[in-house]
């Protein structure tokens, strides 16, 4: 079982797992109410078997987040999330760019938020997804066309994060090319 850490930030206990030792960072942040197990076996994934410096963070803000990734010096990384952690992560990104080499988001909520310009960024979602429809993904897509991918997972729902873990954390993999 991976270690669960907390930093304090002006009394706020931020939760986190650090694991892996890639040259190239990851952050991961839950959808709201979910804990970081919900993407535990893709981030495990990607740090053991895919070589990832993989950062879970149970943050519910931007500074959360930045303050984090300060503590465990990560300069930069890809940041991404699922559902409500994939748009606290366009928040981050959005905000703070020049720490971003790329957004992943596991499915995306329906939220008018501008893409940070010039990055990269990967939208994993579920075919049968009803809380963020693949619908708003293929949107977000199309504003960025050139340098947003899009990845469906066919039977997959909104838990496709803990439903298909490996597919997803494969996903990932190949798209960010670091084996």
């Amino acid at each position: 079982m991976t270690q669960i850490s907390t930093f304090d930030l002006e009394g706020r206990t931020v939760p986190f797992v650090d694991e892996g030792e890639g040259p190239v960072g990851l952050v991961l942040i839950p959808g709201i109410g979910r804990t970081g197990e919900a993407l535990a076996v893709i981030a495990h994934y990607l740090a053991e078997e895919a070589g990832f410096r993989v950062v879970q963070i149970g943050a519910d803000s931007v500074e959360e987040v930045v303050a984090v990734m300060d503590h465990v010096g990560l300069e930069d990384a890809w940041i991404g999330g699922h559902g409500g952690g994939g748009t606290l992560a366009r928040h981050v990104v959005a905000e703070h760019h020049e720490r971003s080499n790329g957004l992943l988001l596991l499915g995306v909520e329906d939220e008018d938020i501008a893409l940070a310009p010039a990055l990269p960024v990967l939208i994993i979602q579920g075919a049968t997804d009803d809380v963020t429809p693949p619908v708003n993904g293929d949107r977000l897509q199309a504003t960025a066309p050139e340098r947003a991918s899009v990845k469906t997972l066919p039977d997959a729902d909104h838990h496709f994060p803990v439903s298909h873990p490996i597919e997803t954390a494969v996903i990932i993999e190949e798209y960010l090319d670091w084996d």
